[in-house]
């Protein structure tokens, strides 16, 4: 499941692989109301009595949960032992035997039979480090290849990425620390200035081809003065997509700040332009090596 869109936690220096997330964390996020309420009511839209649902990592198994209130059989795959361990028990406890739990790796399993949703959270904000795009698209290709069309609906359905420059205050009681911070998107953030508005940087459906790189070579217009030393990366998920009335159940993550190496100078009116490149996956510091900025024009 996702991590840590919401957490800035580093697995990896503790002994875990950077796509493993510890029962501690997981059972973290069952505290992001945010995140829980948006997936119950996307899952509670897509999923209806007889449909038969597969949770790829499903961690704690909450979302298998949501499934079988509604009435589907599910097939849920978790591959870290002590997280599949505590899902079956609370999913035993929960639901009884309307969700078959696997000690399966997400990446490599497949349905028997045809399946009507998939649900796949393994995000993270910018679509860094954790394996939701490899995982659908492996599961994608295998499908096709051995179950055959059409393909089931995904949760979430699509995602949407944008990016801004931005002026952030990296100093904590006289000492300054230039290194990722991750913002609660409801909250107010009085240590960043916004240089520009943001825009989006890439969009796309998990039914359609996915992207193989997260990239943006961009043109703001700064609103302000500002010292451009950082990126901010909005990363929205829309989970179902509603029709009746038109528009979608979302989840927006965490955002993700991310320094710059060489800051620039900004007057209002100046065009910046910002630009990076990584893979989906990759971790927070190839997105930072990437990242730069730069004054394309001042205003007169």
């Amino acid at each position: 499941m996702e991590h840590l869109g919401a957490e800035p936690l580093d697995v990896e220096h503790r002994g875990f692989p950077a796509d493993v997330i510890p029962l501690q964390y997981q059972a973290l996020l069952l505290t992001d109301e945010r995140r829980m309420g948006a997936f119950q009511r996307a899952i509670a839209h897509a999923v209806r009595p007889g449909m038969r649902v597969l949770d790829l990592g499903a961690g704690t198994g909450v979302l298998s949960f949501f499934a079988a209130s509604q009435g589907a059989t599910v097939t849920a795959v978790e591959r870290e032992p002590r997280v599949f361990a505590t899902a079956q028990a609370a999913l035993r406890a929960a639901v009884g035997d309307a969700v078959r739990i696997l000690h399966a790796d997400a990446r490599d399993y497949l349905p028997e039979e045809p399946v009507d949703v998939v649900l796949c959270e393994m995000l993270h904000v910018g679509l860094l480090r954790e394996r939701q795009i490899e995982v659908i698209n492996s599961f994608k290709r295998r499908y096709l290849r051995h179950v055959g069309g059409p393909l089931p609906r995904f949760v979430p359905e699509a995602c949407v990425q944008a990016v801004q420059p931005v002026e952030q205050d990296f100093t904590y009681c006289g000492y300054t620390v230039p290194a990722p911070v991750f913002q609660l998107p409801e909250s107010t953030q009085p240590r960043t200035v916004e240089a520009a508005p943001p825009q989006v940087f890439q969009q796309f459906f998990y039914q359609d081809p996915l992207p193989g790189r997260c990239g943006a070579d961009l043109r703001f217009v700064a609103e302000r003065p500002a010292t451009v030393n950082a990126a901010r990366i909005v990363t929205k998920n829309l989970l179902a997509l509603t029709y009746e009335p038109p528009g979608s159940i979302d989840w927006t993550m965490n955002y993700l700040v991310v320094p710059l190496r060489e800051p620039v100078e900004v007057l209002t009116g100046d065009e910046v332009r910002l630009r990076f490149d990584y893979c989906p996956g990759d971790e927070i510091p190839v997105l930072a090596d990437s990242l730069e900025a730069d004054v394309l024009a001042h205003a007169r």
